[in-house]
């Protein structure tokens, strides 16, 4: 997920210039549980609304799963301001981002920071909370989750909320997936257990389209 040139969605044209070398250091496609597993384990078989449709090529992230144009109110429980991977030296500020006029996700411009779905659940909660970061950028470099691909079953995620408590999480998957074929209703899911899910791009660099043409999909379950 690289920086876009115009705004900071996923998906849009990216910054010129040659991927950054991150992915030369090869690790395993998946680690623990198969994250569509992990995720249907505590998502209704029926979801609400069905996902929307795969982009024709290789972008950030699918359209995600709204319910209506306009902003949802402000969460009840405080939101995420910060997200730690002590074992993979990740500390990166988290922003709150919406929704992006191509109907993508979007992200901070800074790769740095990440990004907290602010539509769905905010961490603990019930459901998926997704933060999703850049993984490069042609003038930035490596982003804030380019470690995310050596997660592994077992290592800790902090995440603290704007009210200082830090809240506990332990990785129990991770999967590379064709962007195509991610399982956008678990992904995104509202309801069942509370679930952390961290998104950022990977597998091989596809000049043509600009992009990489994989997530690298890290979920964690709460620590109790």
């Amino acid at each position: 997920m690289r920086r876009a040139a115009v705004g900071a969605a996923l998906g849009l044209t990216l910054a010129i210039g040659a991927p950054v070398t991150w992915q030369l250091a090869r690790t395993p496609a998946e680690a623990g549980t198969p994250v569509e597993q992990v995720l249907s384990a505590s998502t209704p078989s029926a979801p609400a609304e069905p996902p929307p449709s795969a982009p024709a090529v290789p972008e950030g992230l699918p359209p995600v799963v709204t319910r209506d144009a306009a902003p949802a109110p402000p969460a009840a429980a405080p939101v995420p301001v910060r997200l730690s991977l002590p074992s993979l030296g990740v500390d990166a500020p988290v922003d709150a981002v919406g929704v992006a006029e191509d109907g993508q996700m979007a992200l901070p411009e800074d790769v740095s920071r990440v990004g907290w779905y602010r539509f769905g659940p905010p961490p603990g909660e019930v459901g998926s909370a997704v933060v999703a970061g850049h993984v490069d950028d042609a003038e930035q470099g490596l982003g804030a989750l380019a470690a995310l691909r050596e997660a592994e079953p077992g290592d800790e995620v902090l995440v603290t909320d704007s009210a200082g408590a830090v809240t506990r999480w332990r990785v129990v998957g991770r999967e590379l997936i064709t962007k195509q074929e991610l399982p956008l209703a678990e992904l995104f899911a509202r309801d069942g257990a509370p679930r952390l899910v961290l998104v950022t791009c990977g597998g091989p660099f596809l000049p043509e389209y600009r992009s990489y043409r994989d997530n690298v999909v890290v979920v964690a379950e709460p620590v109790p």
